[in-house]
Order: structure tokens, then C-alpha cells, then sequence
């Protein structure tokens, strides 16, 4: 969820699909191309918009960053109405002219904003972003006899603690982030020492592990009983132990990653009044709360946290508490240090 190397637009899963019946009130047939992570929104939402602004609704799914940047630049952003990008590629984004403002005028919705999510670094007004949902990475992990490992990334970095086969998450600045914070540096360094020693600590646990995948693909090896552990968001580690109860979900004590997600309009949207009206739309508070359900990651609207069930908002895989977030680190821009990721990423997958 984050920026970085493009990767072939072949990486891109795409899926076209109708999600309701559709009448067009009249004359020309009025669409929002929705371009968004894999399991990302409740379809029944979706619905819901098509049948009150008599539209229909068409999403591409992507599992990467690099898949939809890649995407947008090469046209995406006179094709897509509304993207959903993480906090720190949203600088990229507006460097290259990919993002319209938005029209608050057109979004009375953003007052149920949690108020630690009105002013993030990477849009300080709200200029170009609304925030969606936030969540945090770490390791989904099936326990063995009721034993719960240690917290730490060592499962995967200390060839004497892994618990089984692993999966790595097929993430450049993710991955990156995991190694640094094992070695006690910042996820954000561009110091080349702290980047080769990562580097290298990557390429020792890639020897050892059944390769990588997404996040959502690391989820279902895990619950198949292919790896006995991978790197995954919350929302889907979440998801995982409604279905398993042998599963769990560790923040490292060496600390990890948390991000928001976002969603934007793209420069050369062909719909963007429709755009706008659909990022009021999942903004309404009760609606905000079902596609926090559905997606099993936290949502930034603080007034849908009234909806929520008590033992979500209680569910440290979804909400950790405020001493682990402590440990937590936002991914940042790195303008032209990002080079160095994409350098020790493209030795990475080399090996």
C-alpha cells in the first residue's frame, strides 16, 4: 500500500463487475469506475449507490501500489473516477498531477472525521484526500497447541524461531520496513548501510520462505494450511481469525507499520460530480461503519464508531491500543531516496 518501482501493468488483478441490477433513468448510461484494493468495500454499499444515483458501478481491483501508480500514469486518471491510495504515495500523486481537488462543498460528510485523521501531513487541508480506513501490518501466525509465539519478527528473520513456512509479502517499502525495525532502525532511513544490512536480512529469510504474495494471498496460505505464517494488513489478519480461531495476529514488540488509506479523485475523472457524490456516500456514518464490518480494517470516521459492535472496537488486531501504536511508524515520502528501496528490492528479488 505504499510507493513504490513500477512493476509490469500485468501485476494488476482486474475485475469488471455489475454489482445490481441497473436501470439508466435516461438517455446515456451514467458509470463510476472505481479502482480500489481486492475486498476492499461491501458490495452491498455499492449496490445501494447504483439504485440512488441510478448508475452503475464498475471496479478494478489492484493488490499492489506499484500496479495502480503504474496505472494512473499511463492514463488511469482520465479512466478512473475515485482511487484509493495509501498515505505516503499520495505526495507522488500530487507531484505528478494525478489528483482534481475536491469540492467540500460537495462532501458535508467530512465533519464525522475522527479528528486525529483532519489534518494528516501528506494533506493538511484535505486538498485532495479523504481519509477511509487505517490499519497496521504484522504477522498472522497459527498457534501450535495453544503456545502463542513471541511477538517479534524474528519468526521470520531468526531461522531458529520460524514456526513453519512462511510467506513474505510481495511489498517493496513493506518488506523493508519489517527488516529495518527487526535491526532497530527507523522504516524511513536512507542510510545505504541500514538499507544493505535489511537488504541482506531479506535475502536470508527469502531462502527460507514459500515465496512471497499480497496480503490477501498470504491470508488464504495461512488459513489453507500452506504457510504457518505471513506478513499481512490487519484488516485481513482480522478477517482470517473470525474463520479460524487457531490463528493470531502479532504487532512485533520491534514495532511495525500503521497507514491510511485514502480516497481521492483522479485529475482527468470523466464523472467527477458522480466521484464526489460516492465519497459523501460512504462517508454517511452508518454506512462508513458496515464497509468497516465487511473489510475487518478500523475506520477514520469517528461518528461510524457508534455503529460499531463492541468487540470490534475492543479488538486489538483491528484498534491496538494506544502503547502499541507507540511503536508503530507511518511510511513517509521519500522524494529521491526512494531509489535506494527500489535498488535493494531489485537485487532482492533477484537472489
Amino acid at each position: 500500500m505504499y510507493p513504490r518501482a513500477s512493476f509490469p501493468l500485468e501485476l494488476c488483478v482486474c475485475l469488471i463487475i455489475s454489482m445490481a441490477p441497473w436501470q439508466p433513468a435516461s438517455g446515456a448510461e451514467r458509470k463510476l469506475h472505481l479502482f480500489i484494493w481486492s475486498e476492499y468495500i461491501d458490495p452491498a454499499i455499492v449496490a445501494e449507490f447504483e439504485r440512488e444515483y441510478q448508475c452503475r458501478v464498475i471496479l478494478d481491483l489492484y493488490e499492489d501500489t506499484e500496479s495502480m501508480l503504474a496505472r494512473l500514469t499511463h492514463g488511469g486518471d482520465a479512466l478512473y473516477d475515485v482511487v484509493v491510495p495509501s498515505d505516503n504515495i499520495v505526495p507522488v500523486l500530487i507531484r505528478r498531477g494525478l489528483l482534481a481537488p475536491l469540492r467540500h462543498e460537495n462532501l458535508p460528510n467530512l465533519r464525522h472525521l475522527a479528528d486525529r485523521f483532519r489534518r494528516p501531513a501528506y494533506d493538511p487541508t484535505h486538498r485532495y484526500t479523504v481519509p477511509y480506513q487505517w490499519g497496521t501490518m504484522g504477522l498472522l501466525v497459527r498457534t501450535h497447541a495453544g503456545n502463542m509465539p513471541e511477538a517479534t519478527w524474528g519468526l521470520l528473520f531468526d531461522s531458529k524461531r520460524q514456526p513453519g513456512p512462511f510467506v513474505l509479502l510481495d511489498s517493496p517499502r513493506d518488506m523493508f520496513a519489517a527488516a529495518l525495525r527487526y535491526l532497530g532502525c527507523s522504516v524511513n532511513t536512507t542510510n545505504p548501510t541500514d538499507l544493505r544490512r535489511a537488504r541482506d536480512l531479506l535475502i536470508e529469510a527469502r531462502k527460507r520462505a514459500r515465496g512471497f504474495d499480497s496480503s490477501v494471498g498470504g491470508m488464504n496460505k495461512v488459513l489453507s494450511g500452506v504457510a504457518r505464517a505471513a506478513i499481512v494488513y490487519s484488516g485481513e489478519a482480522a478477517r482470517a481469525m473470525n474463520v479460524d480461531t487457531n490463528l493470531t495476529y502479532l504487532l512485533p514488540r520491534e514495532g511495525s507499520i500503521l497507514w491510511v488509506d485514502n480516497l481521492v479523485v483522479p485529475a482527468r475523472s470523466p464523472h467527477r460530480d458522480l466521484a464526489e457524490q460516492f465519497i459523501n456516500f460512504v462517508l454517511e456514518p452508518r454506512r462508513a461503519a458496515r464497509i468497516a464490518q465487511y473489510t475487518r480494517f478500523a475506520t477514520c470516521n469517528e461518528t461510524a464508531r457508534g455503529h460499531l459492535q463492541a468487540e470490534d472496537l475492543q479488538n486489538p488486531a483491528i484498534y491496538p491500543p494506544e502503547e502499541v501504536l507507540t511503536r508503530l511508524e507511518f511510511l513517509h515520502d521519500l522524494g529521491p531516496g526512494l531509489r535506494l528501496y527500489d535498488e535493494a528490492w531489485t537485487q532482492l528479488k533477484a537472489r
